[in-house]
């Protein structure tokens, strides 16, 4: 039978992840056309996007990482591992690794529409 605390601690995480994710959205929100004035309208700094895309790409790398490791650390037999963290964090990288290819896929998608409007 598995542990409560188990349960607990993965239902914890899910959580804080949920948590993690509105709160992302809620800064990604964009205001509604009746707050929008030219005042509020700033230029985009142009390194922005790049430095976004860099750091998406960094955190699926880490999170491959540290399943890597957890995956190593459990296939020595580390007491402090748990196979349904190991699971976990799989899922994790997988499902990060998965969202960064769809976003790619996007990405050149939308080049090749834009290098194909007519001049």
């Amino acid at each position: 039978m598995i542990e409560r605390t188990d349960i607990t601690s993965v239902l914890s995480q899910m959580r804080s992840l949920r948590a993690e994710m509105q709160a992302g959205a809620q800064q990604v929100a964009l205001p509604s056309i009746g707050q929008l004035n030219t005042e509020s309208v700033k230029p985009t700094d142009r390194s922005g996007f790049g430095a976004l895309l860099k750091s998406a790409v960094d955190s699926v790398n880490q999170q491959q990482k540290t399943a890597n490791v957890m995956r190593e650390a459990y296939e020595r037999g580390d007491a402090g591992v748990d196979l349904p963290q190991v699971m976990i964090q799989a899922q994790k990288a997988s499902v990060s690794f998965e969202a960064m290819t769809q976003v790619r896929n996007r990405l050149v998608s939308a080049y090749e529409d834009i290098s194909k409007m007519p001049i």
